[in-house]
């Protein structure tokens, strides 16, 4: 059973059945079988259970009748209000932050992924030792949240617990020092980053696969993609880029995975365009988006937002025809916006030149005097750059071009033989 507290000062951009849809959407996204979803009404939190007693009273008939084994709240639960729920209902109950703890535990796949999210789980276990419901047995990948027999994070101590997370620190500080040679070397050949931003299941995998014609696992479910991926992108100018999906943000993100998952943020901190996927077909787009700006700020990416996101409004294959016209026309009179459908394909092209143009408004000129017998380089001018003007003499070409700052990095860096320059 999924319950979402529906608090009367509560988020008035927010509508209690979408929220409900989204917690109901969290827990199939580990394959639970829904049995009974209820918003309910909280006029006053409640220390000792979060809800009110006839809501617990009424929530524990239910669940006797339909035999339901596990509860999750779309809200936060202290261990104490955890531990009362569970003996009200004689049932296992986990809070929000739990349930995406344990999506994030069953779906890591690189070796960071997975170091990230124990880091976080042991976190959040390490004030949650109370519990003692091991009569579940375990179904699936994760991190224990949802119970099972003998579990060593469940029965293990303070000690032990931090003990392991000093060792993850450790070993996530590798990773890090690893990836930051990867990112080092991308510099040396440094293609523009573009990286995609959004709400969980706004779409930005399917983008990400058709823009790219690459397999990124691609779902109607939340959190389909849990680790970050890239691929190179030939703009229309033949401008080549870097395009990186990335995780999707939730609101109410638990804060245990904001630490966490920072890191796994940082290629957005490096891009040189942020393009945030919206999905505009959900009735809390509006709210979604400012939830993906709030994670931005907390993850300590306040730079990237200022600066300007290029806001993708997709699927607008499911709107019907009034708010169709009203979304493209709306993205018409924005230059930082436009209306697509990563499904079929609408709209497309117009992202790709935007990107252009954004990429391009930041080319500078430059003066490059090459041997003519050096068609390779000249070559190259032509492909990345526009060349503006070009005057050539018996021997030398005397050319005016604009090329990106990465691109003007390429170039020095091919005229000193891959060294760099001194």
């Amino acid at each position: 059973m999924v319950v979402h507290p529906a608090f009367k000062a509560g988020e008035p951009m927010r509508l209690p059945e979408a929220r409900l849809a989204e917690a109901v959407g969290l827990a199939q996204a580990i394959d639970l079988d829904i049995i009974a979803a209820e918003a309910v009404g909280v006029a006053k939190k409640r220390p000792a259970t979060l809800l009110g007693k006839g809501a617990v009273e009424r929530l524990a008939e239910t669940v006797a009748e339909a035999e339901i084994a596990l509860v999750v709240v779309d809200g936060h639960l202290s261990p104490v209000q955890q531990r009362n729920l569970e003996k009200a209902w004689a049932c296992k109950v986990i809070d929000r932050t739990g349930l995406i703890l344990e999506i994030f535990g069953a779906r890591a796949r690189t070796r960071e992924g997975r170091l990230q999210v124990e880091l976080a789980a042991l976190s959040y276990q390490r004030s949650r030792l109370v519990r003692s419901w091991t009569h579940l047995e375990r179904q699936r990948g994760g991190f224990g949240f949802l119970g099972g027999p003998g579990e060593t994070q469940i029965e293990a101590d303070r000690r032990m617990i931090g003990e392991r997370i000093t060792k993850l620190e450790r070993e996530l500080e590798d990773v890090k020092r690893t990836r930051d040679l990867h990112r080092k070397a991308r510099r040396r050949v440094p293609y523009p980053i573009v990286a995609l931003v959004g709400y969980t299941n706004a779409g930005k995998s399917s983008l990400f696969n058709t823009v790219t014609r690459a397999e990124v696992l691609a779902k109607d479910m939340l959190f389909a993609t849990l680790d970050p991926t890239m691929r190179t992108l030939v703009l229309p100018s033949g401008r080549r880029i870097i395009l990186s999906d990335t995780v999707g943000f939730v609101s109410d993100l638990p804060h245990e995975l904001v630490a966490a998952f920072r890191a796994t943020l940082e290629e957005v901190l490096e891009a040189d365009v942020v393009v945030h996927v919206r999905d505009v077909s959900h009735p809390d787009s509006e709210a979604q988006a400012a939830d993906v700006e709030t994670v931005l700020r907390e993850l300590g990416l306040a730079e990237v937002v200022d600066r300007g996101l290029v806001e993708a409004l997709n699927k607008i294959d499911l709107l019907d025809e009034p708010r169709k016209a009203e979304v493209l026309n709306q993205a018409r009179r924005r230059s930082d916006a436009v209306a697509l459908s990563a499904l079929t394909g609408e709209g497309l092209s117009d992202l790709l030149e935007n990107l252009d143009s954004r990429l391009g408004a930041e080319r500078q000129v430059i003066d490059v005097s090459l041997p003519l017998d050096d068609g390779a380089s000249i070559s190259w001018l032509y492909r990345h750059g526009e060349v503006v003007a070009r005057r050539d003499d018996q021997a030398h070409a005397f050319m005016r071009v604009k090329l990106d700052p990465a691109d003007i990095r390429r170039f020095q860096q091919r005229q000193a033989g891959g060294r760099g320059m001194p």
